[in-house]
């Protein structure tokens, strides 16, 4: 086990005010404190650790400067907010994170006054940082006072086009507000496009060492309106390939790009534009993901997410698989149908080892295509590559892909275009909470004309739901999976192309019906056999599809049986309402039948276990057993005894 890091400085830290009580060479000293504290904790509990270690100066500075809460720092994306929670009273809370119970991996509003905003999603930081000053000015009530706003956001968070409608709103509005850019040039996967390409030029045409020394006088250098001279002070940057000709077109005086390491940059730089700026501000950070730990510095991912670690080491204790992972089995049958289809690509939004299309590209890096965090024009590019003859699938995050819900409905299912929708993570996923659960996209996609929506029950349906994607080109397709292991079910070497909207029976009972929907199909077998101890089989089937509704299995369920319960791992509005929907229009409940839905419950569900989150939404095997009693009055008679 590892042991604590002695942290003198950093016990004295209850609440960012104490930072305005050390010298900038206790600050340097503390934020070395911060970064083996942030290690410390990360390597007991698992969870983000680059993110946090790339802006651990940074957290320290804007705190030492800033006067929080009054003052707004919205981290984006938070998974950089490991520090920030270290320093806002919650260090002692820190064993908890990402738990049942415990703090939130990501900024959250109910947790502290110091998260004015929940950001566990990219590129929404410089809207949030506009609308606090625009509260401000209309005289708005905040609990914890108006000050400035200081939205800080990653290099690959500001591919998301969201941030530069917002950056254009805020150029013309004129605010005095401040965007912090950490360029650590790593977002989760390697970063993409030509934003990327634009700011590594910005830094590697003229070495930032040879900005250091000018950089720590900055106040001499800084744009207007910040001192007499400051044109040509602008010109000299420009002339060192520095200048943020982009920002400013947009309206923002850009200052850097500086180290974001190096305290003696940061710290004059902070108060020189905190004391002086009158419009909104743009200050472009360097910085590297994972500093000051080797083994997440070293890493692939530069240490996004991590499994409990030893620290010395950096070994990560991860429990063994007994199953392939639904998102590798994705992957490897996506890869079988391209060898046999040249038309096949695949496109992520910045997700690439998350859906497994790393490997994918591994195999076909010509047909694989990460469009940056821009779920929105990913989902119109896949609807043109398909109007172009090609067969693009769309891996996103169920979660995700709501951000370009628009583009789904106008350029995809309007135009019937053959666009095959991956969508991972479907249902409840743990530790990462509601901000990335998949609850919605069941009810999302199947109430659109001419789309199929299907799940797969385990990892060889998920296998034949990759080839009937692949060959389907009657108009777009959806089939979603969760994340995870699979069940451990034998696996065929090559999916099988199913029939459009029929669904499979798994076994044949009497008086009760159920009706599962995806992987729920586990649990409710589960559930079966404790109801056979009672002396009650009920038939079992599994849907498949919720678009279009498999109408001979549903009624012949329904005419052949006393009672009928659907199950999916979605909110309401899905695969039961449709099942509902169909029950009305063929007059089923006129006679008699009991019908029941379980569905995700109307709230959002805390972090914690998979198996934890599904016993808050009573979709366990043991609520299953209890809804097929409670239907057919069971437990009324068993309570009367």
């Amino acid at each position: 086990m590892s042991t604590k890091p002695e942290t003198p400085l950093l016990d004295r830290v209850h609440v960012p005010a104490d930072l305005k009580k050390f010298s900038d060479a206790e600050l340097t000293r503390l934020a070395h404190e911060l970064r083996a504290e942030t290690i410390s904790t990360v390597s007991e509990t698992g969870g983000h650790l680059g993110a946090g270690l790339g802006v651990v100066e940074l957290t320290v500075a804007l705190h030492a400067v800033f006067d929080t809460p009054q003052d707004k720092i919205i981290w984006d994306v938070s998974h950089q907010c490991y520090p920030h929670k270290i320093l806002t009273g919650r260090r002692e809370r820190m064993n908890t994170i990402r738990q049942e119970g415990g703090i939130s991996g990501f900024t959250k509003r109910s947790e502290s006054p110091y998260d004015p905003f929940g950001a566990a999603h990219s590129s929404t930081s410089i809207s949030a940082a506009l609308g606090f000053k625009v509260a401000a000015d209309l005289g708005g009530h905040s609990a914890t006072g108006h000050g400035d706003a200081i939205a800080v956001i990653g290099d690959g968070a500001m591919t998301g086009g969201m941030a530069f409608e917002a950056m254009n709103n805020a150029g013309h509005l004129k605010k005095r507000m401040f965007v912090v850019l950490n360029d650590n040039e790593m977002s989760i996967g390697q970063p993409t496009g030509a934003l990327s390409s634009y700011l590594t030029r910005l830094y590697s045409e003229a070495p930032l060492q040879d900005f250091k020394a000018a950089a720590k006088g900055a106040v001499s250098l800084l744009p207007e309106p910040f001192r007499e001279g400051a044109k040509r002070a602008k010109e000299m940057l420009k002339g060192m390939a520095l200048g943020g000709t982009l920002f400013e077109e947009l309206g923002f005086s850009y200052v850097g790009p500086i180290d974001g390491h190096d305290m003696d940059q940061l710290l004059p730089v902070l108060r020189t534009l905190h004391a002086r700026a009158t419009g909104p501000i743009l200050l472009h950070i360097v910085t590297k993901k994972g500093k000051g730990y080797a083994h997440a510095e070293h890493a692939p991912d530069k240490g996004h997410a991590r499994a409990k670690f030893d620290v010395v080491s950096g070994k990560q204790h991860k429990s063994p698989s007994n199953a392939p992972s639904y998102t590798k089995v994705f992957a490897d049958q996506l890869i079988k149908q391209a060898a046999d289809d040249q038309r096949i690509c695949a496109i992520t939004a910045a997700m690439p080892d998350g859906t497994g299309l790393d490997l994918f590209a591994e195999r076909y890096p010509s047909r694989t295509f990460d469009v940056g965090i821009a779920e929105q024009h990913g989902v119109t590019f896949c609807a043109a590559l398909a109007a172009g003859g090609m067969k693009p699938f769309c891996a996103m995050y169920s979660t995700f892909l709501q951000r370009g819900y628009d583009q789904v409905v106008h350029d995809v299912a309007i135009q019937r275009l053959p666009v095959r929708f991956a969508i991972d993570r479907a249902g409840l996923v743990g530790a990462d909470g509601a901000t990335h659960a998949g609850s919605y996209d069941i009810a999302y996609m199947a109430n659109l004309p001419g789309m199929v929506v299907m799940a797969a029950a385990d990892e060889a349906e998920l296998c034949h739901m990759v080839a009937t994607a692949a060959a389907h080109d009657d108009g777009p397709i959806a089939f979603r999976y969760p994340r995870g292991e699979g069940e451990g079910v034998d696996m065929p070497e090559r999916g099988e192309v199913l029939e459009i909207g029929k669904g499979r029976m798994i076994q044949e009972g009497a008086r009760v019906a159920i009706l599962s929907f995806g992987t729920r199909l586990g649990e409710t077998l589960k559930a079966c056999e404790a109801l056979e101890a009672r002396g009650i089989k009920p038939t079992v089937a599994d849907a498949r599809f919720a678009k279009p509704l498999d109408r001979d299995m549903i009624l012949g369920l329904a005419r052949e049986h006393e009672a009928l319960i659907t199950i999916e791992e979605g909110a309401v509005g899905g695969f039961g309402s449709h099942v509902a929907q169909l029950l009305a229009d063929e007059g089923v409940f006129d006679r008699g039948l009991k019908y029941r839905s379980m569905v995700l419950p109307d709230t959002f569900i805390d972090q914690a276990s998979p198996k934890a989150m599904y016993d808050v939404a009573a979709m366990n095997a043991e609520h299953i057993e209890a809804k097929v009693l409670n239907v057919l009055g069971v437990e009324v008679l068993d309570k009367r005894a």
